[in-house]
C-alpha cells in the first residue's frame, strides 16, 4: 500500500530486485505505526511528508542560527 500511495519509490538492482534505502526503511515503518494505529494510509503518507519537512525546515533554521551567532558572536562580561 504504500508504494502504491507513492510514499517510497525503490532502487531497482540489476536483477531486478526492490532495493530500500535505510532512510525509506525508515518512513515505512512509520507509515506502518500510523496504519497500525488506524490512520488510513494516505492520511498517514501526508502526516509523514509533513513530519519530514519540519524536521527539514528545524535543521535549516537551526544552520542559519548558528550562522547568525558565528557572524555576531556576544560578549559576556
Amino acid at each position: 500500500a504504500i508504494g502504491e500511495a507513492r510514499l517510497i519509490t525503490p532502487l531497482r538492482s540489476e536483477g531486478g530486485h526492490r532495493r530500500y534505502s535505510r532512510y525509506q526503511l525508515r518512513i515505512a515503518a512509520r507509515a506502518r505505526e500510523l496504519v497500525d494505529q488506524g490512520t488510513p494510509i494516505e492520511a498517514a503518507c501526508r502526516i509523514i511528508i509533513l513530519e519530514d519537512q519540519l524536521e527539514e525546515a528545524q535543521r535549516i533554521n537551526a544552520e542559519y542560527r548558528h550562522a547568525a551567532e558565528s557572524a555576531n558572536p556576544t560578549t559576556e562580561a
